[in-house]
């Protein structure tokens, strides 16, 4: 498995090797030798997986008390993979990154604990699948608006298609102290 750092530390690109022939392919999605030696840490203990249709942007979302890391994959269709650093006390604190995931490129993305996460469908429809290091406590769940001026993310579609609840979400700069500390 090829792992690569990116600007914000802590987020990985995970590419396995694939493995394929005429008859279809093989890939070894999770290793936990090989992610506890790349610094991933945690237990997973849910997994995820959600399909949307073309424009949906979901996000930016967190929890504040039961943070959750994330293993995130696509397993059909396209997305735009944003992930934004919202630790008060971080050297890239507001810096965002965004990484193409395809069922063909078979990219993973490593998230750790304590960041906002969002995405975008860029294909006709997209599943979406991940793995997580806590559970989902509803009464804890946050975000931050998709079009944060702040933050000015270009999330590659003409007219986002929003849940009401993420197009209610406050700008970053609204939040203050409501945020995850950098460890």
């Amino acid at each position: 498995m090829k792992i690569e750092k990116t600007d914000i530390p802590g987020i990985l690109i995970l590419t396995p090797k694939v493995f394929g022939d005429e008859r279809g392919f093989f890939l070894e999605s999770f290793n936990k030798k090989i992610f506890q030696q790349a610094g991933i840490e945690g237990e997973f203990v849910q997994d995820n997986h959600s399909k949307s249709t073309q424009g949906v942007v979901r996000g930016l979302h967190y929890q504040k008390k039961f943070p959750q890391g994330k293993l995130i994959r696509v397993i059909q269709g396209e997305v735009l993979d944003v992930i934004v650093d919202i630790r008060r006390g971080s050297p890239t604190y507001a810096r965002w990154i965004s990484i193409l995931l395809t069922a063909e490129n078979k990219k993973q993305v490593w998230i750790p604990a304590g960041l906002a996460h969002g995405f975008s469908v860029l294909s006709e429809t997209a599943e979406f699948f991940y793995k997580v290091t806590d559970y989902y406590h509803p009464e804890d769940e946050a975000g931050i608006r998709w079009d944060d001026p702040q933050l000015n993310i270009d999330w590659q579609v003409k007219t986002p298609l929003l849940s009401k609840k993420d197009a209610k979400l406050p700008l970053l700069a609204e939040i203050g102290e409501d945020l995850p500390e950098f460890h």
